[in-house]
């Protein structure tokens, strides 16, 4: 089975830019290839071994590691770090939104309408009834983009913002106030990630709640901005981040705190000496526990959201008196539950299993490395 999974990896890449443990590439025969009076003019060069024995003599040879080999893992908080998590997150949150896109549909005409669509069942069993089995998945386009870029700026920037702020607080306040450094780190994340999701969520809402506006984002978002304007785009901006910001706090550092715990008193092994599929069942875990509490604190501001989107000229006003102060905290909640639960269990299953992939650890339940100044 190993001598089919190395060649197969092999037949994906030219066979020039990797080799095995007995040769080298150089990088003048590469340069020769497409100008012979320098490969010429090189000639010694090119016969010479790849190591000098000359320890003032610089070879031009350079390795790449064959599929056969070890690769040279990422860094931990390197450029290729980050970029890897901004990646992660792309894949966890634009796949799972999407793939819940008639569970969000059905809730958020059960927030705009609660007389005609009086329970999850009747929901679903309404909109079959009126927009078929395709009704179901209207406004998937603005939800995978939309949440997409989200989730690039929410994992990339919080691996980033947590860093940052555990380096600035150094190891013995970082142990203290690690619960306040994950909470620092995941709103500094979401405030621009909601920057990139917002225009997107206020046409995907305006699509799902409103059946002949739009079919999707492609009419959507013109029809949007000629009604509305450009800053209309924006217009549930402030009522967003009343939403994430809670959510993302709470995803994120009872993520950490969670995971944390199952590893400490949970597990009997570190988690270093873990499978990985179990660490990764673990992420799933911490993550379903993780997204029932941010539903239930980002659930009010989620309510205005959907008001404000789907009523032209709303106020958060408007909101508060329609649909009472028990109807922000409760109208659709229990699906809402659900939903995020689910969604962020698969969210953090996703993330991790992607870093997993590429050679990084699984989040939580080690302290990240606090930047050192050498001597």
């Amino acid at each position: 089975m190993a001598s089919v999974s190395d060649s197969s990896k092999q037949s994906l890449i030219p066979s020039f830019l990797y080799a095995s443990s007995a040769k080298s590439f150089s990088l003048d025969r590469l340069l020769s290839a497409n100008n012979p009076a320098f490969g010429a003019s090189h000639a010694a060069t090119l016969d010479a071994p790849a190591v000098s024995s000359s320890p003032s003599i610089k070879t031009r040879t350079f390795m790449i590691a064959s599929p056969n080999e070890p690769g040279k893992k990422i860094e931990m908080y390197s450029p290729q770090f980050y970029a890897a998590c901004t990646f992660g997150g792309i894949l966890s949150c634009g796949l799972t939104h999407m793939a819940v896109t008639p569970l969000d549909l059905v809730k958020c005409n059960m927030q705009i309408d609660p007389a005609k669509y009086k329970s999850i069942t009747s929901g679903f069993g309404v909109l079959l009834k009126e927009q078929g089995v395709r009704g179901f998945f209207r406004g998937w386009v603005p939800t995978l983009l939309g949440y997409s870029a989200q989730g690039a700026g929410k994992f990339g920037f919080y691996e980033f913002f947590k860093k940052y702020y555990s380096d600035l607080a150094g190891p013995e306040y970082f142990s203290k106030y690690k619960t306040l450094i994950y909470l620092a780190g995941s709103a500094s994340a979401e405030v621009i990630a909601d920057v990139a999701l917002c225009p997107f969520e206020a046409v995907k809402v305006r699509v799902q709640t409103q059946p002949g506006f739009a079919r999707g984002l492609s009419d959507g978002l013109p029809k949007f901005v000629k009604s509305e304007g450009a800053l209309g785009l924006y217009k549930g901006i402030v009522p967003l981040w009343g939403r994430q910001i809670p959510y993302t706090m709470m995803k994120f550092a009872s993520f950490e705190t969670i995971v944390e715990m199952i590893y400490k008193y949970g597990i009997p092994t570190p988690k270093d000496q873990c499978s990985k599929s179990l660490q990764l069942g673990i992420s799933f875990a911490g993550g379903y526990i993780a997204g029932v509490f941010c539903a239930i604190v980002s659930h009010p501001a989620d309510n205005l959201v959907s008001f404000l989107n789907n009523a032209k000229g709303a106020t958060v006003g408007d909101a508060v008196k329609k649909l009472g102060l028990w109807g922000l905290f409760t109208r659709g909640l229990p699906l809402r539950i659900v939903m995020i639960g689910t969604l962020t269990g698969a969210q953090w299953g996703i993330y991790d299993a992607f870093k997993v992939f590429v050679g990084l650890p699984t989040t939580g339940g080690v302290a990240p490395a606090v930047e050192v100044v050498k001597a």
